[in-house]
């Protein structure tokens, strides 16, 4: 075993650009951008949004409570809310930017697979 466990199909993404699925324990989401597939944590590291409510502009994902965008690609944060001014600087300075966790993945025929060492429940 390499480590990756199979979590989907690419056809359960046909017609939609992502899914919520649960993987040992621990909320995942399933994205498709183009060709191409991510996998990253359910949940949004600012405070605690559901990203599958979120909506996905090419490797932009936008969380639904306040609004934290983040890139799929490695997790890193292009926009940490949509507050402005003083109240940006107070929420920065409660809640710190920290990027979405992202998880490796790869395509083997239909099947979607993720490396399960870099789960929570799984790191060493």
């Amino acid at each position: 075993m390499d480590g990756f466990i199979r979590i989907a199909k690419t056809g359960d993404l046909a017609g939609r650009a992502t899914k919520k699925i649960m993987v040992t324990g621990h909320d995942l989401l399933l994205a498709r951008a183009g060709e191409r597939y991510y996998c990253t944590d359910a949940t949004c590291p600012h405070l605690g949004g559901d990203l599958s409510k979120g909506s996905l502009a090419g490797t932009t994902l936008t969380c639904p409570l306040h609004h934290s965008r983040f890139d799929l690609t490695d997790g890193h944060v292009v926009q940490w809310t949509d507050l402005t001014g003083i109240r940006l600087t107070v929420a920065t300075n409660q809640r710190p930017p920290r990027p979405l966790a992202t998880h490796r993945i790869k395509i083997e025929g239909e099947d979607i697979l993720v490396f399960l060492q870099e789960l929570p429940e799984h790191r060493m």
